[in-house]
């Protein structure tokens, strides 16, 4: 139906050319782009399919826009570098490319947290026959459509939503993280926002706790953390009044972070040695394990899911909606651990959506603003089926 361009050949960006390449039949021509040949050719390598592979600095617009002209590509699956979705987005907006990315588009020397500069491009898309969805990995994304079909199909009026994440897989590492190390640090540190009786309130990271029985894994421990589907759903969601975000850690993790950060480790600010600039988190990041490799060496389980209480025919109602994803099928599937998996899945089913007509709205949208039955019958056939547990 249409030919894609994929920017970042990271863990995600693996996952995301393997399942386009189970999809001949929907992505005639499949281009995968990142600033490294390598990592692309590697990627193309693994797949037994003809999978093209190109070089581009998407902190550059001009560079992007070149490569979607010479490919004459129609969905352009962003899971670069957040600090790059400004510029991969103006790229579309000028070539009236279809847009999909995975996560909240953010500065590298401070923490931005704001849809603002995303949602502005929304009468450019309209305008260029475009569609962008914003953040469709699982959290955000699923979780997002989730919310959508439970406020369509489960209740009618939605008080409070709990979105819980679980990874329960062990990779054998004294301390690594399962997606980009500066992305993933960065969150977890950063101050928690989150949406309480009608209005946003902050506290400080890793205060709050409580401990939630996650279908397939049991009882854990989860900390409020700062995500930023609680800003869009908190917007979309007509009438909602709580919405927080909650992940859990293993001890040993937190305990290795509170070192790294006592030590300065997390900072994102320069610091100068040796009459060089260099930024603390960007060379930790160069010392962990790269998460594209953690694939392999992971077991174990996950479980990502929305925890609704709200009213159903005048009566209260409590529902939990869930994913379990194993991390060795995962593997035998693409791969990739279940991480980059669950991140990289709905972005290719979004590009299908657009490229049907399902999702093929001109403009720029966060995925609960859109049907959610379309995609809620095909994620499953993707690879991440859910259920639906009453609380």
């Amino acid at each position: 139906m249409g030919n894609i361009l994929i920017i970042g050949a990271g863990g995600v960006g693996r996952v995301v050319a393997h399942k386009c390449a189970q999809h001949r039949d929907v992505f005639t021509d499949i281009c995968l782009a990142s600033r490294t040949m390598e990592k692309s050719e590697a990627i193309a390598r693994e797949i037994d399919a003809e999978v093209r592979t190109a070089v581009v600095d998407a902190d550059e617009a001009n560079a992007v826009v070149e490569l979607i002209r010479e490919r004459n590509v129609h969905v352009l699956i962003n899971v670069a570098s957040p600090y790059q979705n400004l510029a991969i987005m103006e790229a579309c907006a000028q070539t009236g490319v279809h847009y999909v990315d995975t996560s909240l588009d953010d500065e590298r020397d401070r923490i931005k947290y704001d849809y603002a500069d995303q949602w502005a491009f929304h009468e450019r898309f309209q305008a260029a026959g475009a569609t962008g969805v914003l953040s469709i990995g699982f959290d955000p994304g699923v979780v997002n459509v989730y919310c959508a079909h439970a406020q369509k199909h489960l209740f009618d009026l939605i008080e409070t939503i709990d979105i819980i994440d679980c990874n329960d897989g062990d990779h054998g590492y004294e301390f690594a993280t399962n997606f980009d190390p500066e992305t993933n640090i960065r969150e977890i540190l950063a101050d928690v926002i989150t949406f309480e009786d009608g209005e946003f309130k902050t506290t400080k990271a890793l205060e709050s706790c409580r401990q939630f029985d996650f279908p397939g894994i049991g009882l854990r421990d989860a900390y409020l953390m700062t995500h930023e589907e609680v800003l869009s759903i908190a917007k979309f969601i007509p009438d909602v009044r709580n919405v927080r975000f909650w992940m859990t850690f293993t001890e040993k993790y937190l305990r290795h972070l509170r070192v790294l950060e006592n030590i300065g480790m997390t900072l994102i600010e320069p610091v100068v040695y040796e009459g060089r600039e260099i930024v603390p988190l960007q060379f930790l990041k160069h010392l962990l394990p790269d998460p594209a490799t953690l694939g392999p060496r992971t077991k174990g389980k996950t479980c990502i899911g929305c925890l609704f209480e709200g009213q159903k025919d005048g009566r209260p109602r409590k529902v939990l909606i869930y994913n379990n994803c194993q991390h060795e099928t995962c593997y035998a599937d693409v791969q990739s651990q279940a991480v980059s998996y669950t991140t990289g899945v709905p972005a290719v089913l979004t590009a299908r959506l657009i490229l049907s007509g399902d999702w093929a709205i001109p403009g720029v949208y966060n995925p609960e603003q859109l049907d959610p039955d379309p995609f809620m019958n095909g994620i499953g056939r993707m690879g991440l089926p859910w259920k639906v547990r009453e609380e």
